[in-house]
């Protein structure tokens, strides 16, 4: 069992000396900010910290001073020490990635147990960061206690930096002219406007006039200069929209409060509708600070059970758009229940055909690989626990679930149990269809605006 012992008053001598190296990551930065509520720009404003004097970010001057006092607290004196008195000089700042030496060492024994201490830390290049003097108490007697276990924590971010991505390639392109279907609930209507305030779209807001605009006030919303399309209802709403897109008066949907089979309905009309050739399909962009890289769930919300042709399409469509948002060949991860084929497993059987049906062309600008169990599509180390050697396991792309049922459940495990978030847009239509769950809030309707208008400009050609 690992112990932390103290040295007692009478143990302790002039020029004893403790110390501790730890490195400076984001994390520590964050947490210190969190804790202390300091978000002084310098520390947690990048684009800001650029233009200041160090032209990066820099730590919390305190965060060196906690260190000074872990040292302290655990090991010289150590537990039981009383702090009294403390002052610091902060001659250079510490970045990111520096590696911080805190040593404190014994300089004076005064009367009533009172220890006098100097301290120091320097960083990688030997360089005095912080110093000053401590005046504790120390403790009379021994004491040794096991080192207490702390929780594991993992920072969560309103908008995650893979999000931030997407509104960054978004910038300098055209807005997408938006018909915001039903938006008659605050997130719906401020998700919309806070997306035109970023330039992601130019909202046309579709729906029961007197409704949007009592939101509007109840929230204290700006919709003036913003188009208004009254409708009775939501049918109404959603057929009005779909024909404005149909007709070229907007480019592109975004749901607001109303289901999305009541949506995608008008869609699918054989008249007025948006089809295409290719089956339209839902892909959702997660927002999983676990993961190494940007992850992509499809088909969450329109395709109940989709046959061969249909999963094609699905495909399809998802790498089209993992493609334009990160300019790679997405890896395609096709999941079922197990890893291998079995023939009593349907989706095993679809995967089989469908990497088939990739190296035959049929499926293109992808990595296919399948069937593989969640675990074996998002970590090498259980890929490797079972000896499966492929590109896709462990580093996927793009998740491919064998049926609504199952890709509705994983969203929401992942929603409501680890709070993943979700972009959400359907693809295969003439048009994108911004699609989030109606419980996403504005941050990530955003993003999915900027999936959205950041396809359809590639898809024009504009990069810019």
């Amino acid at each position: 069992m690992d112990m932390i012992r103290n040295k007692p008053f009478n143990d302790i001598q002039i020029g004893d000396s403790a110390s501790l190296t730890r490195t400076l990551s984001r994390k520590d930065i964050q947490l210190f900010a969190i804790m202390s509520g300091d978000v002084n720009p310098a520390h947690v404003d990048e684009e800001y910290a650029n233009s200041s004097q160090f032209h990066h970010i820099i730590a919390h001057g305190m965060w060196g001073g906690a260190l000074i006092s872990t040292v302290l607290g655990t090991q010289l004196p150590g537990p039981g020490t009383i702090y009294l008195k403390q002052d610091f000089t902060f001659l250079k700042p510490v970045s990111l990635g520096d590696n911080l030496t805190v040593t404190v060492t014994v300089t004076e024994k005064q009367a009533h147990h009172r220890v006098l201490l100097d301290c120091i830390c320097v960083n990688q290049l030997n360089e005095t960061v912080i110093s000053g003097q401590a005046l504790v108490k120390a403790p009379a007697e021994a004491i040794a206690r096991p080192r207490a276990s702390l929780p594991a924590l993992e920072l969560k971010e309103e908008s995650s930096a893979r999000y931030q991505q997407f509104m960054t390639m978004a910038k300098g392109m055209r807005p997408l002219k938006t018909c915001v279907v039903h938006p008659v609930d605050v997130n719906s209507l401020t998700g919309a406007l806070e997306a035109a305030s970023d330039s992601l779209i130019e909202p046309i807001l579709v729906g029961p006039k007197a409704r949007i605009e009592q939101v509007a006030v109840d929230n204290q919303l700006d919709i003036s200069g913003i188009r208004l399309v009254d409708t009775p209802h939501s049918h109404a709403a959603a057929e009005t929209a779909v024909k404005m897109v149909s007709s070229g008066e907007a480019e592109a949907l975004m749901k607001g409060h109303l289901h999305t089979d009541e949506l995608m309905h008008e869609v699918l009309n054989k008249d007025y509708g948006l089809r295409t050739g290719r089956v339209m399909s839902h892909i959702f962009a997660l927002d999983a600070p676990s993961y190494h890289k940007s992850l992509f769930l499809t088909d969450a919300a329109i395709n109940i059970r989709p046959n061969l042709a249909a999963k094609k399409d699905i495909i399809q469509n998802a790498i089209d758009l993992v493609s334009a948002l990160t300019n790679t060949t997405p890896k395609v991860a096709i999941l079922s229940a197990v890893e291998t084929v079995e023939e009593k497993i349907p989706s095993t059987l679809d995967a089989t055909a469908l990497c088939k049906m990739a190296e035959r062309g049929q499926i293109t600008g992808g990595l296919l690989d399948g069937p593989l169990a969640m675990d074996n599509a998002i970590s090498s180390e259980a890929a490797k626990s079972k000896g499966i050697l492929s590109q896709v396991a462990g580093d996927a792309d793009i998740l491919v679930a064998p049926d609504l049922e199952s890709g509705n459940m994983l969203f929401k495990q992942m929603r409501y149990l680890s709070g993943i978030e979700g972009a959400g847009i359907v693809l295969g239509a003439r048009a994108p269809i911004i699609l989030t769950s109606r419980a996403g809030g504005p941050a990530t309707r955003k993003a999915s605006c900027a999936m959205a208008l950041v396809f359809q400009r590639k898809r024009e050609g504009q990069t810019r």
